[in-house]
């Protein structure tokens, strides 16, 4: 009996220590896919405030709720298991979607480029007028879900790419997978809440008897709006530096380095001419030219889009 319950511990300790090892593998994993889909959980939490913006206070955080719980349902009811079983089948088709997503992304980022360089507008804008602000809100909802779908899927195939290299295990890789959605989903539209009722907070502060709380009120109050214009220049710069990286990166991964060679090669030029800020000049260069690159695309796309296939032409 206690050579029998010995081996029993043994076996549970060899499982505790099994399980422990897993649960390590999917923190590497979260972390170095985490760190990897940075770039386009920049573009998602600076896009996502403008989808409440010119709508009522009060409904600022139901429509933040309504599109987070939209993120999670892409990411793991439908992203998730595609990626999952993609990787598993055509494990060599996720660089294709990444190109193709990043090209999205460009293509986006474009537009918002063009259209403040006063290019036609496509689609609804908040300029125009609210007839129906029930179904307006729905609308509005549902084309941040829809956005939220292309960023998700970018996010979930960055943390696929990089979680492939660390792992062949299938239930580490879903681990790692539902943890990077979730972790992204919650700091993304908790930062947006944040944001979009940073005016409420100040307008709060304001109204209170306390010079010093009226002051930070004050300042709340005066730089929302200067915050709110920020972010939208930080999510279309997002869009296309993401973007473009995406594509340098795919056509390298598909045999054609050229693109790949040239940009490197200028970061590494910058880093060494920067001394000890050669980090930060060699990121901001492939940065840029990344940005550039995928201007130049996106707005490629959009001309093909609108010009040739009269798609959201008016």
């Amino acid at each position: 009996m206690p050579g029998g319950l010995t081996a029993l511990l043994d076996d549970i300790s060899v499982i505790a220590r099994m399980a422990a090892a897993s649960i390590d593998d999917v923190g590497v994993a979260v972390g170095k896919a985490g760190t990897k889909a940075a770039g386009v959980v920049i573009d998602d939490a600076a896009v996502t405030p403008g989808y409440v913006t010119g709508l009522s206070p009060a409904r600022e955080l139901p429509i933040i709720w309504n599109i987070a719980k939209g993120s999670l349902k892409n990411k793991l009811l439908f992203l998730l298991p595609g990626g999952l079983l993609l990787s598993w089948l055509l494990p060599q088709a996720i660089i294709y979607l990444l190109m193709l997503g990043g090209a999205y992304l460009c293509y986006e980022g474009a537009e918002k480029v063009m259209e403040k360089l006063g290019g036609e507008k496509h689609g609804k804008t908040l300029e125009d007028p609210i007839e129906d602000p029930v179904q307006f809100e729905k609308d509005r909802i549902n084309g941040a879900i829809r956005t939220d779908l292309i960023l998700s899927a970018e996010i979930v195939a960055i943390a696929l790419n990089e979680i492939a290299t660390l792992t062949d295990s299938f239930w580490t890789r879903a681990a790692a997978l539902a943890a990077v959605g979730i972790a992204i989903t919650v700091v993304v539209y908790g930062a947006v809440a944040l944001i979009v009722k940073m005016d409420d907070v100040g307008l709060h502060l304001a109204e209170r008897q306390d010079k010093a709380s009226q002051g930070l009120g004050k300042v709340l109050l005066l730089a929302m709006p200067k915050l709110l214009t920020f972010l939208s220049v930080v999510g279309t710069v997002a869009m296309l530096w993401v973007g473009g990286g995406i594509i340098v990166h795919g056509t390298h991964e598909i045999g054609f380095h050229t693109i790949y060679d040239l940009f490197h090669g200028a970061e590494y030029a910058a880093k060494g001419a920067s001394g000890a800020l050669g980090g930060v000049f060699g990121w901001l260069t492939y940065a840029g030219l990344s940005a550039v690159l995928g201007l130049v695309l996106g707005a490629a796309i959009a001309f093909v889009v609108h010009k040739v296939f009269k798609i959201g032409a008016h």
